[in-house]
This record gives C-alpha cells, sequence and structure tokens, in this order.
C-alpha cells in the first residue's frame, strides 16, 4: 500500500472525505443528505469500501431501529397517547408553574428513551402550547428545558437516539480490526445507558430549578407556537379566555332549557361542549337540553366564567374532568374558512343550515370586511367573501370542509385519530420493548415486530407509516455509515488515535476521556451527531487500547456526547423550539453552553462509576 509521510494512500483519502463533509455540513450549501449520498458515491468510486459493503448501511441494523422507533411513535400518536397526556400533567401540576415544568419535562425526557428527539419535541410542541395557555406560564419558560430533557432522555436507552443505535453497528465493524489479543466488543444492552441517562435528566432538571428563572427570564411572550391560535382570535374577534366546565345544579335556572336558549342569555359565555349522562359532544345542537347533572363546556375570561355560574347557580370544577381529551388542540380546535361563491350557505344563518346539528361545528364569528359579527352570529345571513369562525373537532372540520361550501384557511390537523386504539398502541409497543429486553431477540427485531403488530392491529395503516419515516435521517446515517468502515479500515482512526497517544499517553484515563467528549461534541457541532459518531468511535476504540483501556467505555461516551448540542439551531431539537419560545441565538449559548459543560462532566464521571 502506497504511503505519503508514513501515512498510508487510503487513509488521507478517508481524512481529506471527512474535512470535505465538515466542511459542507458547516457551509450548507447542500443538503445534509445530499452531502452524505455524494460521500458514499465517492467512497465507492474510489474503492474505499468494497461494492458489496457500500450500501449495506440501508439495511443496517441502526438504521433499521430508527425506521422502526419513528413508525411506532407515530402509532402511538395516532392512537391519542399525547392526548391523554396532556390532561394527565395539567392534573398533576394543578397549574403551579415549577411542577408542570418539571413533569413536562421528566415525561419528555423519559418518552425520548424510546422514540427519535425531534419526533418527541414535534409531539410535545403542541402539549406545551396547550399546557402554556391553560396556566399562562409562556412557552419561552417551558420549552428549553423541555428540549434539553427530551436530548438528556436519549440516553437512557440504546434507542434513544440515532448515535446510540448506531454504537452496536460501529462495535461490530471495529470488531474485524482489531489487534491480536484484543478482547471481542460485545454489543451493548437495550438499557445499558440507563444509570447515565438518568444522571444527565435529574442534573438537567437541578439546573432549570436553581438557575432556570434567571436564564429563561420572567416568561416574556415572543411568538406564536403551533396550535397556539388564541391570541390571534382573541386580537382580531375578541374570543378570549380559557375553558371551564360547569355542572348544572338542581337549583340552576337552566335547567330545562335548551342549548339555544341558555346562549341567548346576556353574558352567557360560548357554549362549545354538552355532557348528559354518559355522552359527551362537542358543537351540541341549540335543541339539545340541558338537565340536572349536565355538564357544560364554556370559553370566557375567568372573572366572567365566575360571574355566569354563580348568578346560573352552577359548580365550576377547578380542572377538565370530563372534556379533557375533547378540547385538546391536536383534536379540536378554533378556525377559519372562506365562503366562496358557489356556496349551499349563502344567505341562509347557522341555525338554517344546521352547522351544529348536523355537520358538528360551532360558529363563533363572522368577520364581514370591517365588520365582525360574534353575539347575533348565528342569526347573521351568510354571504359569499364571508370569514367564518369556527370551534370544532378536526375530524368533523374535514368532513364538512370536503363538500366545498366553505374553505378552511387555517392549518389544522388533518390525520385521522384513532383513540379507540390506544390500548392496542400501548400493548404492542410494551410488547416490542420487553422483547428486545429479553435477549433473545435482536432490538431492530423486536421493534419491527412491534411495527407490524400495530399494522395488524389498525393502529397504522401502511402509507401512514411510510409518511412517519424520516427519509432523511435515514439516508443521511445510511449514508455515513460505511465512512466509519473506511476510517477505521484504512488506518486513519488508528493513525490519529497514535497522534493523540503520543501528545496524551501519559495523562489520566478520565482526562484523555474527556479530550474525546470535547472533541465529539465540536463534531457533532459541526456535522450532526451520527457524522460525530461514525468518525469519532473507530478513533475512541484505538486510543483506548492504545492507552491500555477498556474500548466499550470510549466508544460510550462518544455516542452520548455526539449528541451534545445545546448551543446551536443545527441541532432539529432546539431549531424546533427556537421560532415558538423566542430564544435568540445569544439566549441559546447562555442557557446552553454552562448545560454542555456539565453534560460532559456528568458522562465522563458516570462512564466511569459505571463501567
Amino acid at each position: 500500500m502506497d504511503e505519503i509521510g508514513g501515512l498510508p494512500t487510503d487513509a488521507i483519502l478517508v481524512l481529506a472525505l471527512v474535512g470535505f463533509t465538515m466542511f459542507m455540513f458547516t457551509w450548507e450549501r447542500l443538503r445534509p443528505d445530499v452531502t452524505a449520498l455524494l460521500v458514499l458515491v465517492t467512497l465507492g468510486l474510489s474503492g474505499l469500501v468494497p461494492a458489496e459493503q457500500l450500501f449495506a448501511g440501508f439495511s443496517g441494523n441502526a438504521v433499521i431501529s430508527v425506521m422502526a422507533t419513528m413508525i411506532l411513535g407515530a402509532g402511538l400518536d395516532r392512537a391519542g397517547a399525547l392526548n391523554r397526556l396532556a390532561g394527565w400533567l395539567l392534573r398533576v401540576s394543578q397549574g403551579f408553574e415549577e411542577r408542570l415544568i418539571l413533569a413536562t419535562s421528566v415525561v419528555a425526557g423519559g418518552i425520548s428513551a424510546f422514540m427519535q428527539n425531534p419526533a418527541v419535541t414535534g409531539l410535545f410542541l403542541p402539549v406545551a402550547s396547550r399546557l402554556s395557555t391553560r396556566t399562562g406560564v409562556s412557552l419561552g419558560r417551558m420549552l428549553f428545558p423541555i428540549a434539553a430533557c427530551v436530548l438528556m432522555g436519549g440516553g437512557l436507552s440504546m434507542v434513544g437516539n440515532s448515535p446510540l443505535i448506531l454504537l452496536n453497528d460501529l462495535l461490530s465493524s471495529a470488531n474485524n480490526n482489531l489487534p491480536s489479543g484484543v478482547a471481542t466488543l460485545e454489543p451493548l444492552g437495550m438499557f445499558a445507558p440507563l444509570p447515565i441517562g438518568l444522571t444527565l435528566l435529574a442534573t438537567a432538571l437541578i439546573f432549570f430549578r436553581l438557575f432556570g428563572r434567571r436564564l429563561l427570564g420572567g416568561g416574556e411572550e415572543k411568538s406564536v407556537a403551533p396550535g397556539r391560535t388564541e391570541s390571534y382570535f382573541a386580537r382580531t374577534y375578541g374570543i378570549e379566555g380559557d375553558v371551564f366546565e360547569l355542572t348544572v345544579t338542581s337549583e340552576s335556572p337552566l335547567v330545562g332549557m335548551s342549548v339555544g336558549e341558555a346562549e341567548a342569555q346576556r353574558g352567557a359565555p360560548l357554549l362549545l361542549a354538552l355532557k348528559n349522562g354518559n355522552e359527551s359532544r362537542l358543537s351540541p345542537p341549540a335543541d339539545s337540553m340541558i338537565w340536572v347533572g349536565s355538564v357544560l363546556g364554556v370559553m370566557g375570561r375567568r372573572e366572567q366564567i365566575q360571574d355566569y355560574a354563580q348568578n346560573n347557580l352552577l359548580r365550576q370544577h377547578a380542572r377538565l374532568r370530563h372534556f379533557g381529551d375533547l378540547f385538546n388542540p391536536s383534536r379540536a380546535g378554533i378556525s377559519e374558512a372562506v365562503v366562496p361563491p358557489t356556496s349551499r350557505f349563502i344567505g341562509q344563518t347557522s341555525r338554517e343550515i344546521g352547522l351544529r346539528k348536523r355537520l358538528g361545528i360551532s360558529l363563533l364569528a363572522i368577520n364581514r370586511g370591517s365588520d365582525v359579527f360574534r353575539e347575533d352570529a348565528r342569526q347573521e345571513p351568510i354571504r359569499a367573501g364571508d370569514l367564518l369562525v369556527f370551534h370544532s373537532v378536526w375530524r368533523d372540520l374535514a368532513q364538512a370542509g370536503s363538500s366545498r361550501d366553505f374553505v378552511v384557511v387555517t392549518d389544522y390537523p388533518k390525520e385521522e385519530q384513532r383513540p379507540h386504539k390506544l390500548m392496542h398502541a400501548v400493548l404492542i409497543f410494551m410488547g416490542a420493548v420487553l422483547l428486545s429486553l429479553s435477549g433473545q431477540i435482536s432490538v431492530p427485531v423486536a421493534l419491527m415486530a412491534g411495527v407490524v403488530g400495530m399494522l395488524l392491529a389498525g393502529v397504522l395503516k401502511m402509507d401512514e407509516a411510510y409518511a412517519s419515516i424520516n427519509w432523511k435521517t435515514v439516508f443521511v446515517m445510511a449514508c455515513l455509515i460505511p465512512l466509519g468502515w473506511a476510517m477505521d479500515s484504512s488506518g486513519a482512526a488508528a493513525y490519529i488515535a497514535g497522534e493523540l497517544f503520543e501528545r496524551f499517553g501519559e495523562v489520566p484515563h478520565w482526562l484523555l476521556q474527556t479530550l474525546i467528549a470535547i472533541l465529539t461534541t465540536l463534531f457533532g457541532l459541526m456535522i450532526s451527531n451520527v457524522g460525530a459518531t461514525v468518525i469519532m468511535v473507530p478513533m475512541a476504540i484505538n486510543l483506548a487500547i492504545s492507552h491500555g483501556d477498556a474500548p466499550i467505555p470510549y466508544a460510550l461516551i462518544v455516542a452520548l456526547c455526539a449528541s451534545n448540542n445545546l448551543i446551536s439551531v443545527s441541532n432539529p431539537v432546539l431549531s424546533m423550539v427556537a421560532g415558538p419560545g423566542g430564544y435568540r441565538g445569544v439566549d441559546l449559548i447562555k442557557i446552553g453552553a454552562p448545560l454542555s459543560i456539565i453534560y460532559i462532566t456528568v458522562v465522563v464521571l458516570m462512564v466511569n462509576l459505571v463501567y
């Protein structure tokens, strides 16, 4: 093999490709997945990776596990697990800010042990938005602790994030190039990093408990989050306040009234839901009767609701006991729709159309030019060009909108929800996790068994499973895996490890591990957590062997620290919360920099204690 300056030519080419990858990921002239594909093709054309191995990354255990976790997460979401979660968090926190942030962050961190971090963040954005609306706690105070705990919670299991999923494949590959006399590297079990992940999560919670208010400010609202449309409707239509439950007592004058009669009362709030007996529904028809024990779901300012409840002898509940699921923003909410000239609604009032009775939609207001009709919206004949403000279940809105009598202009969740499949989804998910823990079946097979279970049980359809996969993430990972193999097989990793050993070979092992953790963190900031993992794991293994240490702790430090990006929107999790939370670059650095230092310290300390 040709050498230049003592370094094999193949190793030089691989290092050049590594440098090119880092430059392109930082420059962002090409999309990361295009850059990764370009690197893959170059590895094949140059012969650095044999043709029969070049595309093996696409069928590797790591990629299959990532795809499976994405599909399982989509199944849980489609079955309404997160809807139930939002209501539970409200009950647990009882409106107290610190308790709310703590509970939400802990749950988000726990879920991230089994789902990809961006997916967990995407699921918790509407949850946090709803909680913020209900309690008055600003999104800026909530989102960064949630994001940090999602990242920390990824270290709870070997499927919590892409680097940990990838680690066992890299360990298996490293066995092909180990020096003689070095023991074979065994794959890590499902919960091998659990003690480290728990410590990281606990540390983040303590950090925000002690310094959160000082670093995140007093909670000034800087922007509107996805699903947080209430502020817009309050400014535009005066539709403001929150949702409350009122129980009708035997002394109430509302007993025996219809919903329409109750709404016509002076000072009545928006009546959005009604529960009689075991039947609960949004947008109750005007002729629905109110009886003793009926529960009303009303919307308005707290003072208005309190006065209305007192005047009508209604019992007000401190929390949503009956309508928590119905009012979850992922299931129902407020929307706007334009009436086209061809609409059959033109010339008719809401009552004549039967919006609530036939379509399950409540009309809250009509915007006509400079005029806004609210109190008398249901008596106003609809005209072409009117902007109608609705409250409805999203599914009912989609069905009604298919007739083209109105065109919905508000973005809303259009996917079909299957709350009746909740227990199926939870049991199948738990079964997949337990199967992977058994040790008898590999993790990707166990997770894919869960995917098949959700498909057969009707939790997901096959097209929905395809749509839930983030193919960009899959391509980046699958294309960069061979680069990690080339780092090892070409001798590039051994060469760099040898150079580092000459300079730092006499330092204590914990200091050497800290250096590895810092380098991995910096690489993760520049070339993504997957790129940092495939480059640094072979190097860390060679460095550990040169230093006479066990390679597994070094490799685990790399896999954990590759996700230690708490200061840059290049991290998908931070990019998702930066806008809704109103975080500027300086805010991310101010909060994330000390957290990143703490992260490295905890990882190195705990890896040495556990291993």
